[in-house]
């Protein structure tokens, strides 16, 4: 549900504090995967693994960031009926 606050946040605005973590959580995961391409196209295992780990440490954190999002945006009108 997080997801879909984050996607609408053009419309229902998010505070501001919220959006450097979640750019820096996609970023993290944007490094992974190049690294881990890297490593697949010279199939070469580590940079393989590090790059692995590092998108699933940066979709990990974005999860969770999502569902501190959605806990502050949940009393919002266009939310509130989410849960029921």
């Amino acid at each position: 549900m997080g997801e879909r606050v984050w996607l609408n946040h053009g419309e229902v605005p998010i505070a501001a504090h919220r959006r450097p973590v979640i750019a820096f959580t996609n970023t993290v995961n944007a490094i992974g995967f190049v690294i881990c391409v890297w490593g697949l196209w010279s199939l070469n295992p580590w940079p393989t693994v590090l790059g692995l780990s590092w998108v699933i440490l940066g979709k990990t954190w974005f999860l969770d960031r999502m569902v501190w999002l959605f806990e502050d945006m949940k009393d919002h009108p266009r939310y509130r009926d989410w849960l029921y």
